[in-house]
């Protein structure tokens, strides 16, 4: 061969290697699309969510888009298409109803895009459900009115019949207070579902529950802090507000200062920007080619209504009461002014002292 033409082949060598170099740099520089599918923007946690979601993406070099679907099956549905359409590499669902969101499910997985299944269970094995133990949330508030009220009329506020977690919440529930139930020592006088978790609803059924029982109920285990906070509305009406043992989750910033004030016995924080980090982090690895089976802290969950095994990640709580309102303190999670408003005296817990 001519040197010449050697020097011709050996420059179109080099060529076509530094073009397939550039392409390759260019993917692995694109920037990753994360589409956030949120049920409603109702609870004051959601924001939270959304904001350690956010900061997690930036950290890894992902962009964020979302979409609200307003309490709306049918707009969920819609919007995840938006999403897709908007270049999502991976999506994150809060799902407002576990059975109708299954056909946005399927529809991502056809066209291979990841999706974490986020804080409520969506009951299909190509979601990678991450949430904390539900179930141990409801043990969790259970034994905190028990402690405070082992006998009496107890009311049970649940949350939304369309979610999943309202269920295992009530599961953990009954788990620790069913022995005392089938001694007879714990009389259930009402037990209401709470129609898209809304304060309103369960302020109304628990209005319908006193009035039904001639105001005679000693305990009520509410599901979330936005239906305990129904509750202690529909208690102060009748004058049984501080009286009455009432549990929460979710470490909403009313509710931590309800517990300050006595109103509220406990809620079960589940520290959202965590839930966030988590997810976004899980988003992103899979959108990069990680198996479900390989990410970070995975394990099997198989509890949901029609036991499906599916990949997950299992969160754990913490139960917040007057003893211990420190954690939520020291955790930056809520200000000492925020926490200890309207709180004063010696009967005022250690934290705001």
């Amino acid at each position: 061969m001519k040197p010449l033409v050697r020097v011709v082949l050996a420059a179109k060598v080099l060529l076509l290697i530094l073009i397939l170099l550039s392409v390759g740099l260019s993917q692995t520089q694109r920037r990753l699309v994360i589409g956030v599918s949120w049920a409603n923007f109702q609870e004051e946690r959601w924001k939270i969510d959304e904001r350690a979601i956010r900061e997690q993406l930036g950290r890894m070099g992902a962009d964020y888009i979302s979409a609200d679907a307003q309490s709306s099956s049918e707009k969920q549905l819609n919007d995840i298409d938006a999403l897709i359409a908007r270049g999502a590499n991976a999506l994150i669902i809060l799902a407002w109803d576990k059975d109708a969101i299954l056909p946005a499910i399927e529809k991502a997985k056809a066209a291979r895009i990841p999706v974490v299944a986020y804080d409520r269970l969506i009951e299909n094995n190509y979601a990678y459900y991450i949430t904390f133990d539900n179930v141990e949330v409801g043990r969790m508030q259970a034994r905190a009115v028990y402690a405070a009220r082992p006998r009496g009329n107890y009311a049970f506020i649940l949350g939304s019949p369309t979610d999943p977690n309202a269920d295992f919440l009530h599961k953990g529930q009954l788990e620790v207070l069913q022995g005392a139930i089938n001694r007879g020592e714990i009389k259930v006088v009402g037990k209401q579902y709470t129609e898209g978790w809304r304060p309103e609803v369960a302020q109304r059924n628990m209005e319908q529950i006193l009035t039904a029982n001639a105001n005679k109920v000693d305990a009520v285990v509410a599901s979330n802090d936005g239906t305990a906070g129904g509750v202690v509305a529909a208690l102060a009406a009748v004058g049984l507000a501080g009286k009455v043992p009432v549990s929460g989750q979710d470490g909403d910033q009313a509710a931590l200062n309800r517990v300050a004030r006595g109103l509220q016995t406990v809620s079960v924080w589940k520290d959202a920007r965590e839930l966030g980090r988590k997810a976004a982090e899980a988003a992103v690895l899979m959108a990069r080619g990680t198996p479900m089976e390989r990410l970070p802290g995975r394990t099997i969950f198989a509890d949901g209504p029609n036991k499906v095994r599916m990949n997950a990640l299992l969160l754990k709580p913490v139960p917040i009461t007057r003893e211990n309102l420190n954690i939520v303190l020291e955790a930056g999670w809520i200000s000492k002014q925020a926490l200890c408003q309207g709180v004063s005296g010696p009967t005022a817990p250690a934290a705001c002292r």
